[in-house]
């Protein structure tokens, strides 16, 4: 067996993904592959992009055979503009036949929001803006997601709602208005960023006065942007969010926002085009 080394949780995550797919089993393979025939198998990148996931997708193959061997063949967040072989496996045909759907899904998926991280990266090379994901992730996926966006390049924001206080505009409405939110989140938990999300010139203004570490700058144009990063003037960092595309990344770069927030990074990126081939070996056919 080839050491595949993941977390339990990711270990748990595509044993279920395996469940989910095979049931009571493969009726196809069972039907028409022999119980002992072996082959080997190449997963191919077919188009530009950033590879994640090779653990993930190692592991669907060497649950169904703890005696299946796994070479990678690519290194993960490197740019590959050629594609190719990203994954060898030599074992039980059913094993390699059972798991490939569920390789390609994790590799395919995680590979997607490497590769769409790495595209963002690329257009604000040169601002000193840094791109960050969001909590905009598959349930149950969140760890994976993450670690493939900083496999693209980017950066993440806070993990989940317990690693850092960002007030938003229904915290806000709770506390009785940004100061005596700002009070009371330092009072409960000084040593956490806190980050305020803002809307306009007033909000802005009040988020410095209460001290604010980051302010969120919420759905603003670019011209809103540039003048929101003016009157902050430096006093605390700026992120931007809402509405960001590859297609305006770069005009909102250049407003000076030291963030920029990237929902579609774990909730739309497209999946990387992949396939798998599979040869038998000592004689067998399929």
């Amino acid at each position: 067996m080839t050491d595949v080394t993941v977390s339990a949780d990711i270990a748990e995550l595509v044993r279920r993904a395996l469940d989910e797919d095979l049931g009571s089993g493969d009726v196809t393979s069972e039907a028409t592959v022999p119980a002992k025939a072996r082959a080997s198998a190449v997963i191919r990148q077919k188009q530009p992009g950033v590879i994640y996931g090779l653990d993930a997708a190692a592991l669907a193959f060497t649950l169904l055979d703890p005696d299946a061997s796994v070479e990678p063949l690519a290194a993960e967040g490197a740019w590959r503009e050629t594609g190719g072989a990203v994954l060898r496996v030599e074992g039980l045909a059913r094993a390699l036949l059972g798991g490939e759907r569920t390789a390609i899904n994790f590799l395919a998926h995680l590979s997607g929001i490497a590769t769409l991280a790495a595209r963002c990266v690329r257009e604000v090379t040169g601002t000193g803006a840094t791109i960050l994901d969001t909590r905009k992730t598959t349930p149950g996926l969140r760890a994976l997601e993450k670690a493939a966006v900083v496999a693209g390049g980017a950066a993440n924001h806070r993990a989940g709602l317990y690693d850092a206080i960002l007030l938003k505009e229904n915290h806000i409405a709770m506390a009785g208005g940004i100061g005596p939110a700002v009070s009371a989140a330092r009072a409960t938990n000084p040593k956490l960023l806190l980050e305020i999300e803002v809307r306009d010139e007033t909000e802005i203004a009040q988020a410095l006065a209460a001290g604010a570490q980051r302010l969120l700058l919420d759905n603003m144009t670019v011209e809103q942007l540039g003048a929101a990063v003016a009157q902050v003037a430096g006093r605390a960092q700026t992120e931007a969010s809402g509405g960001v595309t590859l297609a305006n990344l770069k005009a909102v770069a250049g407003t000076g926002v030291d963030f920029i927030s990237v929902g579609a990074l774990t909730h739309s990126a497209p999946a990387l085009d992949l396939s798998m081939i599979i040869e038998p070996l000592n004689g067998w056919r399929q």
